[in-house]
Order: C-alpha cells, then sequence, then structure tokens
C-alpha cells in the first residue's frame, strides 16, 4: 500500500496585506536580448539585496523568450515605495523611453481586494488581459495604486 502524499497549507493571518504581483518580459527582436540579461541581473542583485517588504520571488519561463516573475509583498505601501525609488523607477524609466523591442505586463492581486495591470508593447493581449475589456492607463486608471483601488470599489459595489 503506498503512503499518502504529504499535504500542507499555510497561515496567511499574519499577512492581511499581501499582494502577489505576476510579471513577464517577453523578448521580441534581437535588440531585446541584452535587455533581458540586464533585468535578469537586476532581479538576481534584488534577491540579494532584498527591498523592504519584498517577501518572497520566483522567476519562471513562459518560453523562448518570455520569462515571468513572480513576488509576494507584504503591502501595497512597501511595494509601492519599491516601485517609486530606483533601481526600479530607472528600469521602467528607461523602458518606457526604449522598449528595445521587448513586451512588459503585470498583474497584481491584493489580499483585500482589488485586482489590477499594465501591458506595454505586447503582440497579443496576456493574462487578464486576454478576456477583459481594455482601459487606456489614464486618469483613474495611471498607477498601480489608482487601478487597485478601482477594481476593489467595483466589487463591493458589485
Amino acid at each position: 500500500m503506498q503512503a499518502r502524499p504529504p499535504r500542507r497549507t499555510v497561515d496567511l493571518s499574519a499577512y492581511p496585506d499581501l499582494v502577489l504581483v505576476l510579471l513577464g518580459f517577453q523578448v521580441q527582436g534581437w535588440r531585446g536580448v541584452p535587455a533581458l540579461l540586464r533585468i535578469g541581473r537586476g532581479l538576481r542583485a534584488l534577491r540579494h539585496d532584498r527591498p523592504d517588504g519584498l517577501l518572497w520571488d520566483q522567476q519562471f519561463v513562459f518560453g523562448w523568450n518570455h520569462v515571468g516573475i513572480r513576488q509576494y509583498w507584504r503591502d501595497p505601501d512597501s511595494l509601492e515605495r519599491f516601485t517609486r525609488a530606483a533601481p526600479h523607477s530607472i528600469w521602467w524609466r528607461d523602458f518606457l523611453q526604449d522598449t528595445q523591442t521587448c513586451g512588459f505586463w503585470h498583474e497584481a492581486y491584493h489580499a483585500r481586494g482589488g485586482v489590477e495591470a499594465i501591458y506595454v508593447n505586447l503582440p497579443r493581449p496576456e493574462g487578464l488581459g486576454a478576456f477583459a475589456p481594455e482601459r487606456a492607463p489614464v486618469g483613474p486608471f495611471m498607477t498601480s495604486r489608482e487601478r487597485m483601488a478601482a477594481d476593489a470599489l467595483a466589487r463591493r459595489a458589485g
């Protein structure tokens, strides 16, 4: 008789404001290869000098030209502090000025409610963008925090 496999679960009560972020970086041309290598070095550096609030991260591969990152953040404030400071703010500014034939996406899921996403320079919709209606990231949809709040409000009203 075969023994039952071990089963485990987790107690997340100490993380009421947990945020799960999924990120993807897709190389669409040869100019994107050096950009991907720079992003990889930067992400490895985060593992050695973990920003405040980043609880855990993992990198994975969707395909030969598409890598992903899963991150767990203690709360939206620590995630936002990270995105507004170097090195992230520099990566984001440089990417928006020249995508170097790459696409980027992120989706964030907040434990207290609210989901948000952004997609930049992708040839076809990914993730939530594959089925949810598109909306321009302007006005109340400009920042991650605003998109998350709008979604959480809509869910409470519905």
